[in-house]
């Protein structure tokens, strides 16, 4: 058995859900609490393991709090000066 992903126009659900049960032995539908609660959890999962992997290979550095509010306050008082 293979599980996919699908998102149903609002118009079309019932058609959908009336085909599913007419094939009810060879489709199960589970709901994802993940989805259900953040419907882009598992791109936002993948692009956190991504970062996490670049930040551990040195390939971005990760900010203390501290070196990031230097930062933003640089970038801000740059801004202000420039116009």
């Amino acid at each position: 058995m293979k599980t996919i992903s699908i998102q149903v126009q609002d118009s079309f659900m019932q058609k959908f859900l009336n085909f599913v049960n007419s094939h009810s032995k060879d489709i199960i539908i589970t709901k994802d609490p993940n989805l259900e609660l953040d419907p882009y959890f598992y791109e936002r999962q993948k692009q956190l393991q991504k970062d996490i992997k670049d930040i551990d290979s040195g390939k971005v550095e990760m900010l203390s709090q501290e070196q990031y509010n230097i930062q933003m306050n640089n970038f801000f008082k740059k801004l202000k000066y420039d116009n």
